[in-house]
């Protein structure tokens, strides 16, 4: 009989997966709008619209992969087979994503919403199995928050190649052509990725069985729209992913522009970003051992707030220690909560069957990775408007008003996100004590409706 526990070998499996998404996703959130403003050679308003363009399309795929994820079962498993089957086209678009054809701009722009799409159809082919992954894995929720801990790490690992790896590469690979050494440095990105999901596949074992409710998909939403837990983590995936990407979509201006720096220092300063969101990974996990992981998750957040006032008052135009200093420490304490959020989702799952007596597992899990894609989608079309409305022009010296605009896009802006992320954490009551009561059927069925969180 196999155990229930994670060995070490699926933990890093596991988390091989994260960083084969990661690729994608760190690609999108540090580079794509700094690639597609100074190298393709986008508007920055047609580039805020493609984003919100490509979020209307998931507001359809995701729920519709959940659904066919919830439907079908084989003997190899009911999410790891999408690795199996999607590993290679999901490398393919990652390379056609920064591939730039020397067309006419109309042309390009049409280029770029067809290979834009196709990653977003791709990434939620493999992401939507992925996320509902560890719930299956193993049934404890201590395990399962290791896991996320692993996987998180391993992603910080893909954002740490993008961000140190592609600037220098493509400026080496391409010298004067910098849109060939993009295109052969994230195409490499794209067949790491390839190799990670088949490492996942391999190594990963979805040991727990559960009945999925095979009702029809209006009765399915009911069900969800009942479980408070999730439409809070909803919310609260949305309102970070928003602050999240906005900064990291940002920073590469910042570094250019506000502090002056060359491809080697704004290479530098992304990859203090994500080492200290890597750290964050090591230091949450050995903080909710000792701490209320809920409690973690609120005031870091709010601590964020704090930071980003801090930021946009202390650094000036060219301040290039502080900025560093100030950047890191908010990328440390923004990511302290992520293993927290992503093993809270498969607790809020068990919470709705505990509530409704129906599990409605792919199509929650869809439903965090729309809100997770809409809060990019409003994220890239806020870049591109506010870019628009700061007067950025790629690759000259710019204004005071337009320095000013990038400087609350990389504090201000997010920090008032993250903020309300964390407000909006209070009225989350899942603690590992409540998730224990409850499947332990401790709980009553009015513990499982009242509005008032249990104390810490």
């Amino acid at each position: 009989m196999r155990t229930q526990q994670l060995t070490y070998l699926e933990k890093v499996g596991f988390g091989s997966g994260d960083m084969a998404i990661n690729i994608v996703i760190s690609s999108m959130f540090l580079i794509i709008s700094y690639f597609y403003t100074d190298i393709f050679g986008l508007k920055p308003s047609h580039m805020g619209i493609l984003f919100l363009v490509a979020r209307l399309v998931d507001a359809i795929t995701d729920p519709l992969m959940g659904l066919v994820t919830d439907r079908f079962n084989s003997r190899r498993g009911r999410y790891r087979p999408y690795f199996l089957i999607f590993s290679v086209p999901f490398g393919i678009s990652v390379l056609l994503l920064f591939t730039t054809p020397d067309w006419s701009y109309n042309a390009k722009l049409v280029w770029a919403y067809s290979t834009y799409l196709f990653v977003t159809l791709m990434f939620t082919s493999v992401t939507i199995p992925y996320i509902s992954l560890i719930g299956v894995l193993t049934p404890d929720p201590k395990d399962r928050l290791s896991a996320n801990g692993y996987r998180l790490f391993f992603a910080k690992i893909a954002a740490f190649l993008v961000t140190i790896i592609v600037p220098k590469l493509a400026e080496f690979v391409g010298g004067d052509n910098l849109a060939l050494g993009y295109q052969v440095s994230m195409g490499l990105m794209g067949g790491l990725a390839t190799l990670l999901f088949l490492f996942c596949y391999f190594t990963t074992t979805e040991r727990v069985q559960h009945t999925i409710d095979d009702k029809p998909l209006k009765q399915q939403f009911g069900v969800l729209m009942r479980n408070d837990q999730w439409l809070i983590l909803c919310a609260v995936c949305f309102t970070g992913t928003l602050g999240y990407v906005i900064r990291s979509s940002v920073a590469a201006y910042y570094a250019k522009y506000y502090l002056g720096a060359d491809a080697t220092m704004l290479s530098a300063f992304l990859t203090v970003g994500v080492t200290a969101a890597i750290l964050a990974m090591v230091a949450s996990t050995w903080i909710t051992k000792r701490y209320c992981k809920i409690r973690l998750f609120r005031w870091s957040q709010l601590a964020v707030g704090a930071l980003s006032v801090i930021m946009f008052i202390a650094v000036r135009p060219g301040d290039i220690v502080p900025a560093f200093i100030l950047y890191f420490l908010i990328s440390f304490v923004v990511d302290l909560h992520a293993p927290v959020f992503w093993s809270a989702i498969a607790e809020s799952v068990d919470y709705g069957e505990a509530k409704t007596g129906r599990r409605v597992s792919g199509l929650a899990f869809g439903g965090i990775s729309f809100f997770q894609k809409a809060g990019m989608g409003a994220a890239g079309f806020l870049v591109g408007t506010l870019l628009t409305y700061f007067n950025y022009e790629p690759n000259v010296e710019q204004s005071a008003f337009t320095l000013t605009g990038i400087a609350l896009m990389l504090s201000l802006i997010p920090g008032l996100f993250h903020t309300l992320m964390g407000s909006l954490m209070f009225k989350y009551r899942i603690t590992d004590r409540y998730y224990e009561d409850m499947k332990a059927g401790k709980l009553r069925d009015s513990a499982l409706t009242e509005a008032t969180p249990r104390p810490l």
